[in-house]
């Protein structure tokens, strides 16, 4: 692809036309018709050496960048004396002429690009096709994340339409981790990259000069067994998995080149944008704003009908009114009216007013999304697949510093966390019980590892039935089932498992509760489990004194809401840095010279903070009208990844019911405009445990 910049010279007026070279001379002339209204078939553009008539055969990627061009009709009437009821005659039937000409040809270089798509969404409707799609989906995997990712929000018993939402989004994720971005594949010979040309299958190896072929397919049962490929091929295979599991979905073709789905959200009462090359969803302006494209048309294609949809993916209408030059609107609208009747020509009477009046309430939502105001507070990032030097050659990389979707306006939002809170002061018995056993250190970890092997063993159970059994005869099992499962149970309890031992000694282990409870819990002990073995190791004098903090963490503040100076969506949202596992994080985009982040108390609660773990914190007892300094640390280095930093409070007998973390830099400010942190915990004073 060469991109060129053509100054046209016609009359007396000159015109700045931007160029693709893959496009072809056809479409330079059309571009130059919506400019001039001179039809393509009466064009002549001159350029080149002697000021030659360019034609198709002509190397528009070397030629000059001034060219002219004069209408055939105008130089055969040159020096003819023209009166003015012959020159409004005349006008008349160009206009006339020229319009159908747009009504006609250039509908049919719409339905060019539009019928292949046609015939494309009605294999999404072979039962053949979804079941291979479903096949090949770890659905109990994206259930179970479905189910925590509602269970963080609080919500353990959604309605189907909310269940269906967010498993659809689980489903977009899982697609972007399990499908390849390919432009080009590596060389079958050497290994080294290749390039393509065009749209065809072969790609030269840059290194070896052999060819590597690399069939760009339609069919999404193809696709499914090769799992890589464009835009083209992730959208088409993933709108696949989307009806594959019970969506209204469709396939949605941007003219400028990009493609992606739309599926209908009862939960929303619309069609929703999921874009899985960028596995982001319900953001429509993500093109304009964020990749800067100049839209033009965004066409939906579904079984039962082809819609104009453009209005959605843009708040410049007027602007990409301007650049709609392939047909008339009216024109436009007739051909897609017609398209969608032969696709519903089998459907009921009551199908058909279903769907009318739900086109209806699209049409009217289409109307109401371009005049809307767009959200200022959500920063939209350039386009992320493929490499870098090919989005900024089509002109989609938009700010380098922005390469994530982020909120400088967060909500406040309430920690899911007690869990957490649960399983930390749950290991206080345990602790307890090794050390008044006088276990030395080596005991005690031999002890926690027997108990990972439990926690291993459940987690790679089918997640709906947890289930594992320990017989006291296995290694290390029996000294664990004699003379520690009961200061475990404080333990089990808190992840929602049952435990039943049995008179051979065998004890069996199993869900005590709606699974996603342990869902959620079990990354939590996990990683918890990591930190109390990690400090007993680094104990002086593993014994009665060692019975405090860092090794005991009891007290932790929970439950309360946040809010946050910014946070990245959506995976690097505020509540993350209390959700007591590692595989999270809050990430602020424009963190690095400065953020903050303030916790709240439920209720009229009122904590002493005794302790807490990372960076510079002050608490109020005002709801936040004033605050008082509780602790300031500064230069503080983390050597290693998931290391923690725990920090006692000096100032006593300060009650407050929220708290402020203010992070004043990062360490080197010009490497990374971002701060991120995996764990903030909170701890109130307490009575030790009995």
């Amino acid at each position: 692809m060469v991109a060129r910049k053509f100054l046209v010279r016609h009359k007396d007026s000159e015109f700045d036309v931007d160029y693709d070279t893959d496009d072809g001379f056809e479409v330079l002339k059309f571009q130059l018709f919506s400019l001039t209204s001179i039809p393509p078939d009466e064009q002549k553009v001159l350029g080149g050496d002697g000021d030659r008539v360019l034609s198709d055969d002509s190397d528009l990627a070397s030629i000059t960048d001034k060219l002219r061009l004069v209408s055939i009709n105008e130089e055969e009437r040159e020096g003819e004396p023209v009166s003015h009821s012959d020159e409004l005659a005349r006008s008349d039937e160009e206009l006339a002429r020229m319009l159908q000409y747009v009504a006609n040809k250039n509908n049919g270089v719409i339905e060019e690009r539009i019928r292949p798509y046609v015939d494309q969404v009605l294999k999404y409707e072979d039962p053949h096709r979804q079941e291979a799609a479903r096949k090949t989906v770890p659905v109990e995997k994206v259930e179970e994340k479905a189910s925590v990712a509602l269970a963080k929000e609080g919500n353990f018993r959604p309605s189907k339409s909310e269940y269906d939402y967010v498993f659809l989004l689980q489903l977009l994720f899982w697609f972007k981790q399990s499908f390849r971005w390919v432009k080009a594949p590596p060389c079958d010979g050497c290994g080294n990259e290749t390039t393509s040309h065009g749209m065809g299958v072969a790609n030269h190896c840059n290194s070896c000069s052999s060819i590597t072929r690399f069939p760009r397919y339609n069919d999404p049962l193809k696709l499914l067994e090769t799992r890589k490929g464009r835009c083209g091929e992730w959208a088409n295979c993933f709108t696949l998995y989307c009806r594959a599991f019970g969506y209204e979905s469709r396939l949605i073709m941007d003219f400028t080149d990009h493609i992606w789905t739309e599926c209908f959200l009862p939960l929303l009462g619309r069609w929703m944008h999921l874009d899985p090359c960028e596995g982001i969803y319900d953001k429509p302006l993500l093109y304009e704003k964020g990749w800067n494209k100049s839209l033009n048309y965004v066409i939906a294609i579904a079984k039962d009908g082809v819609y104009d949809v453009t209005r959605r993916y843009t708040r410049k209408w007027h602007e990409v009114l301007s650049r709609r030059d392939l047909t008339t609107e009216p024109a436009l609208s007739t051909f897609l009216s017609n398209l969608t009747k032969d696709c519903r020509k089998k459907f009921s009477t009551q199908e058909l007013s279903a769907l009318e009046e739900r086109d209806r309430d699209e049409a009217e939502a289409l109307e109401r999304d371009w005049c809307s105001s767009e959200d200022a507070s959500i920063s939209l990032p350039g386009r992320q697949s493929g490499d870098k030097e090919w989005r900024i050659l089509r002109s989609e990389f938009g700010s380098d510093a922005n390469c994530s979707l982020s909120s400088s306006s967060c909500p406040v939002r309430k920690c899911i966390d007690e869990h957490v809170t649960k399983i930390y002061n749950a290991f206080c018995p345990v602790i307890t019980e090794l050390v008044n056993n006088c276990s030395s250190k080596s005991r005690a970890v031999e002890v926690f590892g027997s108990f990972r092997r439990i926690l291993v063993d459940l987690k790679n159970s089918p997640y709906k039935k947890r289930r594992t059994t320990i017989n006291s005869s296995s290694g290390g099992a029996q000294y664990f089932i004699r003379h520690m499962l009961p200061s475990f149970s404080q333990l089990f309890d808190a992840l929602s498992l049952k435990c039943e031992l049995d008179a051979s000694g065998t004890l069996d282990i199993f869900s005590a509760a709606d699974p996603v409870h342990i869902s959620i819990a079990l990354p939590v002990v996990f990683h918890a489990l990591d930190d109390v073995i990690y400090n007993v190791n680094h104990c002086d004098n593993f014994s009665i004194d060692s019975l405090s903090w860092p090794l005991l963490k009891l007290n932790r503040i929970c439950s309360g809401l946040i809010l946050a100076s910014g946070e990245e969506l959506p995976f690097g949202i505020a509540t993350s840095a209390f959700d007591g596992t590692r595989m999270s994080k809050w990430e602020e985009p424009n963190g690095a010279r400065g953020c903050w982040l303030m916790y709240k108390l439920l209720g009229n609660q009122l904590h002493e903070l005794v302790a807490y773990e990372l960076m510079v914190l002050e608490g109020s007892e005002d709801k936040g009208s004033s605050w008082c300094v509780l602790d300031k640390q500064s230069c503080q280095k983390f050597e290693n990844r998931f290391q923690r930093k725990t920090f006692k409070i000096r100032s006593q007998g300060l009650l407050s019911n929220a708290f402020r973390l203010r992070i004043l830099a990062v360490r080197d400010v010009d490497a990374t405009s971002r701060f991120q942190i995996g764990s903030i915990d909170l701890y109130a004073k307490s009575n030790h445990c009995s």
